[in-house]
């Protein structure tokens, strides 16, 4: 869009997408953890429910990439709207 733009967007366009991607890291962080806790705790034959702390902190890392995505989606639409012709 910049490209089209001829001119640079705005900063907080590159600002939410980034943000959107820091926060996609974060919620795959999480479910690695989530996916080694478990399987640690079947090895050590522990019973099968699974910790609520590692559920609680991927589900707090979803909402908050949902929350992201929000801004992310909104902030492409107004670029695309800037780069449209008048």
């Amino acid at each position: 869009m910049e490209r089209l733009r001829s001119s640079p967007l705005h900063a907080n366009i590159s600002t939410a997408l980034d943000k959107h991607l820091e926060v996609i890291h974060v919620v795959q962080s999480r479910r690695k953890d989530e996916i080694v806790n478990a399987s640690n705790r079947q090895r050590q034959g522990a019973p099968r429910c699974q910790d609520d702390r590692d559920v609680f902190a991927l589900a707090l890392a979803i909402r908050d990439m949902s929350v992201a995505t929000r801004k992310a989606r909104t902030t492409l639409w107004c670029a695309f709207q800037m780069t449209l012709p008048k």
